[in-house]
């Protein structure tokens, strides 16, 4: 609990240092998250102990077919000495993205920070309001619930990073700027383009048919759309679908920077992967309106009915999303 007071006060401070301009009121329309009552804590399951799965809620999605199965016994190198241990496995809530239609909005902690009228433009384009598209700008969290509340600390497979803001688009040029965007990345070339999307079709029959969709097609999240170019436009009139495809952006640009670890592949400890794997993640909306546990690419229409009401609710306001990411691990637990 001691990292929970010093992120509060550390809010505290910031809340004194700042001043407030008039779009405070159209962002701080909610409430700082509820670890307890915003947070999908069935996400977690299906939790599998020694070959024994314990599923959980059936709304909630299983484990992929590609999972391991039948592990039970397992082997890891400790300070060099070979040691036995048993397999366990279960779902991470590590990642907070929000995707947000005010720059400076921070709507996980119903916050707007406002650093002055040159800063509060930042951000901003004109295509936002262009019919057909949706444009937001997105922020990662470190967000490790489970570290916050001193909980599974002794799990030896995951990177334990707490909570940090990890990147805010209003500083990345590259977010509203497709040009920027493709010479960070040239391989979008290859992928943004209509013979590559007519591959995501497939994706998107997948992951409506078994909720998974195909990790070969890196590229595609779905149903969604594209994952290229990492810009925070959205060739997208419905607006929650656009915000989802941002947030599956981020979360495939942190893998392809190298900085995101994937805690499923090598059960002795976490690997970089810059191609992410889509069926090692699922997430729910926590922001305006708390959403059901989904995978990357499912499509909107099963779910996306009244998660952005006008007006906003008492958890957050309109058109500012946040989203919990879940992470799956697996994990060699040595005697």
């Amino acid at each position: 609990m001691k990292k929970v007071v010093v992120f509060a006060l550390s809010l505290l401070f910031i809340l004194n240092s700042l001043a407030f301009s008039g779009t405070k009121e159209l962002c701080e329309g909610g409430s700082f998250i509820d670890f307890f009552l915003d947070v999908r804590w069935e996400g977690i399951f299906p939790i599998k102990i020694a070959g024994v799965k314990i599923r959980g809620s059936k709304n909630n999605p299983d484990n992929p077919p590609d999972e391991r199965r039948g592990s039970v016994i397992c082997f890891c190198k400790k300070n060099g000495i070979p040691k036995i241990g048993v397999m366990v496995s279960y779902w991470n809530p590590v990642r907070a993205i929000e995707t947000t239609k005010i720059p400076w909005c921070l709507p996980t902690f119903g916050m707007y920070l406002d650093f002055g009228d040159y800063w509060k433009n930042v951000g901003t384009v004109s295509s936002q309001s262009d019919a057909g598209y949706t444009f937001t700008n997105a922020h990662m969290l470190k967000f490790n619930v489970l570290d916050i509340l001193n909980l599974f600390l002794d799990v030896p497979c995951v990177p334990h990073e707490g909570l940090d803001i990890a990147y805010f688009s209003e500083l990345d040029p590259s977010w509203n700027n497709s040009l920027v965007a493709y010479f960070l990345n040239p391989e979008a070339l290859l992928f943004a383009n209509p013979i590559a999307r007519l591959a995501c079709v497939a994706d998107s029959a997948s992951v409506t048919a078994t909720d998974w969709g195909i990790d070969q097609l890196f590229w595609c999240a779905g149903a969604w759309g594209n994952v290229y170019p990492f810009t925070g436009h959205s060739e997208n009139s419905v607006y929650v679908r656009g915000n989802v495809l941002n947030m599956a952006r981020l979360l495939y640009r942190e893998a392809r920077l190298a900085v995101s670890w994937d805690t499923a592949l090598d059960e002795c400890g976490a690997v970089i992967t810059p191609i992410w794997i889509k069926s090692h993640h699922k997430f729910h909306q926590l922001k305006p309106v708390r959403g059901p546990i989904l995978t990357i690419g499912k499509p909107t229409i099963l779910w996306s009915s009244a998660k952005n009401p006008p007006g906003g609710t008492d958890k957050g306001s309109s058109d500012n999303f946040s989203w919990l990411i879940f992470k799956l691990v697996n994990c060699c637990f040595t005697l």
